[in-house]
């Protein structure tokens, strides 16, 4: 299995498709935007299309695909793989959270601000202000503590003068072509007092008596979901050949997971795959089953390891101290308890 992925040492991307279709019916609801809606768009030719989920959304789902359950930690099968783990204390006692499932991962305020993760992350990826960063040692500073950071990028605008910026190496979106507006619509009953009148004490919002409201779903000739490895942006970082067969591992791990498990993407929007996932670049590269792809991370995980200091000895655990912000008064403007 090794020696396939062997094939992409010299292609500059990894280009998959997958076609999909809706798992009932013909009719899907779209990702919404605030103030927009749905993303529609006409290419050059002519045709109507419709973004059904964007780059920013797919990124969540992949981070979610290798996720055990609804919590904050990695699957059983990828048992070696380092990230790190916070407990919060103080005002947020008793939440747990992870560079798995931050927003901005390595950069989230829970993990920078703790200096026993901020001095040994200084230190392996020698980075300093003022100073021309030296990609191999913060790339590889970056895998050493959560290789899922590095394939989904982060900017650590936090550390030092906020220079340091990596570019996810995997990236996907899924669009539709040759769309058509479905309009529909309900109303949300009040089934004693339709008029509202009589509401709960203490709570005077307005959302008691019947609200009709109107829905928009699309059918498309074609839905695909796009995915991009890129192999030249990974290769330049100068990481061991195991570190950079272990991450496309793992990406194709991550689309393989998401397009088997992942497609429910909201109540109207329920999609599965119309054959296999498609090889578009390089030429005679075939994407491993799943269950081929989690054997070989297995295995790359163990290999890893055999690599002095590549990878954190286990899953870094942090403790930090949490606060509530101070809410303003709106007349003096001074900060209260």
């Amino acid at each position: 299995m090794i020696d396939l992925l062997d094939s992409l040492k010299d292609a500059p991307r990894l280009l998959l498709e997958a076609a999909l279709r809706p798992a009932q019916g013909d009719r899907f609801q779209p990702t919404g935007f605030a103030d927009l809606g749905a993303a529609q768009y006409t290419t050059p030719d002519g045709r109507r299309m419709l973004l059904v989920e964007s780059a920013q959304s797919v990124a969540n789902r992949l981070e979610r695909a290798v996720i055990d359950g609804e919590g904050v930690d990695l699957r059983p099968e990828l048992f070696g793989l380092p990230y790190v783990r916070v407990e919060l204390t103080g005002q947020g006692e008793g939440v747990a959270t992870s560079s798995l499932v931050e927003a901005h991962r390595l950069n989230s305020p829970f993990i920078v601000t703790n200096k026993d993760f901020s001095k040994g992350f200084t230190e392996r990826s020698q980075y300093k202000k003022g100073q021309v960063i030296k990609w191999p040692a913060a790339a590889g500073a970056v895998f050493h503590y959560d290789p899922c950071t590095l394939l989904h990028g982060v900017f650590f605008a936090n550390i030092e003068d906020g220079r340091l910026r990596f570019p996810r190496v995997l990236t996907g979106f899924i669009e539709a072509s040759d769309v058509a507006e479905v309009a529909s619509g309900g109303v949300k009953n009040n089934h004693f007092d339709p008029s509202g009148e009589i509401r709960a004490e203490g709570y005077d919002k307005d959302v008691y008596s019947n609200v009709p409201y109107s829905r928009l779903e699309f059918t498309a000739r074609d839905i695909r979901a796009y995915f991009n490895i890129d192999l030249a942006q990974l290769r330049g970082y100068q990481l061991p050949t195991v570190a950079q067969q272990l991450l496309t591992t793992l990406a194709l791990y991550k689309v393989r997971r998401f397009l088997g498990e992942g497609l429910r993407l909201r109540t109207a929007c329920d999609l599965q795959m119309k054959g296999d996932l498609e090889v578009k670049a390089p030429n005679g590269f075939k994407v491993p089953s799943a269950d081929q792809l989690e054997g070989l991370l297995k295995q790359l995980i163990q290999e890893a390891r055999k690599v002095k200091d590549l990878l954190a000895p286990e899953v870094l655990r942090l403790k930090t101290n949490t606060v509530r912000k101070a809410k303003k008064d709106a007349e003096s403007g001074e900060a209260s308890a």
